[in-house]
């Protein structure tokens, strides 16, 4: 079988991916592909929270520097759990075009968080996470975030 997982530079992206690995076999996947999408005209530049940098607007090759950090840091989370991972950044629509590489690839289980970006938890759930859960050719894994614990002081 064929994982895809996609990252968004978020902490979430990175749980997601790490959840994966928590209760699937290495031995029944073939291949791992970890794609970033990035949209060259977007006011808001690709965020890669993984390892703390947000690049400046207007600049594709900063958006694109931060999507190899997210891919790598994602990547390094299955040294020596399984199969090879392959990294790739697309540019586009992050729906449009994890599920044209899910289909290239003809994956088996594509993975996304939810809940990662965007103006709020639900409206992220009826964006990227919903169209790729919704389109997809193959069985998608959204990992949602861990409800926040109200009223708990630390």
């Amino acid at each position: 079988m064929h994982v895809l997982i996609a990252t968004d530079g978020s902490k979430q992206s990175l749980a997601a991916a790490k959840y994966l690995k928590s209760f699937v076999d290495p031995t029944k996947v073939d291949s791992v592909t970890v794609v970033a999408v990035i949209r060259p005209l977007a006011a808001v530049p690709f965020a890669n929270d993984l390892a703390g940098q947000e690049q400046g607007p207007g600049s594709t090759s900063s958006f694109r520097a931060a999507a190899e950090g997210a891919l790598a840091e994602i990547a390094s989370t299955f040294d020596g759990w399984g199969p090879k991972v392959q990294r790739k950044i697309r540019s586009g629509s992050p729906a449009n075009e994890i599920l044209k590489l899910a289909k290239q690839l003809e994956a088996g289980l594509v993975v996304v968080a939810s809940g990662s970006r965007g103006i709020s938890d639900t409206v992220m759930l009826g964006s990227t996470a919903q169209r790729v859960q919704q389109y997809a050719p193959c069985p998608v894994l959204v990992v949602r975030p861990s409800p926040r614990r109200r009223g708990v002081k630390t």
